[in-house]
């Protein structure tokens, strides 16, 4: 990135800071890193429109989507659905928490409308699909505007081993709005770039094995991953059904719930999975888990090894023991030095058999939900690879290869009676290991750094909720993670809600990047700044 290029990027941000200001009401309220009670209130108090507040994002995106690349394309019809959602609340009545709100859709997750599902690969542009994902169902339902489709890791980040995170062919590297070149994390990148980046409020991300918790962690925002059914899978392009979630990305744990409220439950196109889980839900839903004192006397258990690597008096290290004191003058138990008993094995992929779930799984699951669309240039994995070595410009595929759809084109795509034991292997290394730690210490969750934990939770369906920790030295943000058993999001909201607000650890991106400390390289969790990168020269030798 050139320094005029920056500086117009620049330019832009300060021009949307400007119109940020513009919509503001006598008492004070804005728009920039406003909440979704704010904006409710705001609609209430006739001070705000949704057709504003989609006319400001859509100038956001605009302004600073070019340098972000979290958003792949925006809705034509979304300032229609404002217009909409502002008739129907001039009428007066009860409406949803959404109700009016936009939200991002990463572009693995299907729309029955103008925009494209294509996972970010120009294989499935084009393609047309037979229905809204359940969760698109039920928010449209809630009266939520589906403002566009978020950028990802081009098919969820299982094409290949060198495929950077955050890259896809249709809309390039998203980019890490605190650090540019920092790693955004993936496959859910462009929703936590977004909604960080105030380029939409909320956004609905997927997971597999660390796609929410990840990009949350590494964009200080909130996510929810929650357990596995909880939420329908249904019109999502599968990677592994076993091991598959959706689930919701807010710079708040309060945002995130307003949106899990209105995605989970039965959905007749994920049936069993959805059927399963749907007792897990709660009466009157989650908003009332968000309890200020909701860490008192709940059980937190901490595995120091192989999660907390930071070098003792390092910032980092300093950061997450205050964290942990936190906690326990909040009321928490906390339980330390505990270790899961087969921890090394959790934690390698090819010793559980999450790789060769992730195989022969996504084969499967993904010829079918190719078969299902209405229309579509590919029709197979078989016919996605042939498409990447036609098209190797377009998917830079001498770059990057797709070593592992290739890998998975060579399974049998059945799931027979080699496979069943695979995940039956995968079900007993989880019982023995992170839920014989929870019952054993009684514990209402586990807290780790970052995202390492998301190997853990994923292997059993587990959730688990990140939320703003804190920050590298050069600024890179960092997550907490909160996991428990299945069916434990209120413990898990309790607990998160209350730490995020005793802590309120997370700042705005851009503007923070301008001092030389923030661009300082750390070799702190892999994260690296090169001191060659002529956008960190230009900013240091400024300052």
């Amino acid at each position: 990135m050139n320094i005029n290029s920056y500086l117009l990027f620049l330019l832009l941000a300060l021009t949307c800071n400007i119109s940020a200001g513009l919509i503001q009401n006598s008492h004070g309220f804005s728009i920039k890193e406003a909440t979704i009670k704010d904006i409710q209130q705001a609609f209430e108090d006739k001070t705000l429109t949704s057709r504003k507040l989609v006319e400001f994002y859509i100038q956001k995106i605009e302004a600073l989507n070019p340098l972000l690349k979290a958003v792949i394309e925006v809705n034509p019809d979304v300032l229609d659905q404002a217009d909409q959602a502002d008739k129907e609340r001039s009428k007066g009545g009860s409406f949803s928490g959404m109700h009016g709100i936009p939200i991002l859709i990463k572009d693995n997750i299907a729309t029955k409308d103008k925009l494209n599902t294509s996972c970010g690969s120009y294989a499935l542009v084009g393609s047309v699909v037979p229905r809204d994902a359940g969760v698109v169902a039920k928010l449209r339902k809630s009266g939520a505007l589906i403002m566009g489709k978020a950028s990802m890791t081009e098919w969820g980040a299982v094409r290949a081993p060198k495929l950077p995170s955050g890259w896809c062919a249709v809309s390039g590297q998203g980019r890490n709005p605190y650090y540019l070149s920092g790693n955004p994390c993936g496959s859910s990148s462009g929703s936590a770039i977004a909604v960080t980046g105030n380029l939409i409020i909320v956004s609905l991300g997927t997971e597999t094995d660390g796609s929410i918790l990840c990009p949350c962690s590494h964009n200080s925002v909130c996510g929810i991953k929650p357990t596995l059914g909880l939420c329908s899978r249904s019109g999502m392009i599968p990677i592994a059904p076993s091991l598959d979630t959706v689930g919701p990305i807010g710079k708040t744990v309060t945002d995130a719930v307003y949106v899990l409220d209105e995605i989970v439950g039965y959905d007749e196109f994920d049936s069993e999975a959805t059927n399963r889980s749907k007792d897990f839900i709660p009466k009157d839903g989650y908003k009332q888990f968000l309890k200020k004192d909701g860490l008192a006397g709940k059980r937190i258990g901490i595995v120091r090894n192989p999660f907390y690597t930071f070098p003792t008096g390092s910032p980092l290290h300093k950061l997450f023991a205050d964290h942990i004191e936190t906690m326990k003058k909040a009321g928490a138990v906390i339980v330390d030095k505990l270790n899961i008993p087969n921890v090394n094995t959790v934690l390698n992929p090819a010793l559980t058999g999450e790789t060769q779930v992730e195989k022969f799984e996504f084969k499967a699951a993904l010829n079918a939900y190719l078969e299902g669309l209405i229309s579509s240039p590919v029709r197979s994995l078989a016919e996605v690879i042939a498409f990447n070595t036609k098209n190797p410009s377009l998917e830079k595929t001498p770059t990057y290869g797709q070593d592992m759809l290739v890998a998975a084109e060579r399974t049998s795509g059945k799931i027979g009676a080699a496979e069943i034991k695979v995940l039956e292997k995968m079900k007993k290394i989880d019982k023995d290991g992170f839920v014989t730690l929870m019952e054993k210490n009684n514990l209402d969750a586990v807290v780790t750094p970052a995202s390492q934990f998301s190997t853990v939770l994923a292997i059993g369906g587990h959730p688990g909720i990140s939320v703003p920790a804190g920050y590298h030295p050069n600024g890179m943000p960092i997550g907490i993670t909160f996991g428990g058993l299945r069916g434990s999001e209120p413990k898990l909201i309790e607990i998160s809600y209350a730490f995020e607000q005793l802590t309120l650890a997370r700042k705005p991106p851009f503007y923070q990047m301008l001092t030389k400390s923030q661009y300082a390289t750390t070799h702190e969790e892999g994260i690296t700044g090169s001191s060659s990168d002529s956008l960190i020269e230009m900013i240091t030798s400024s300052n």
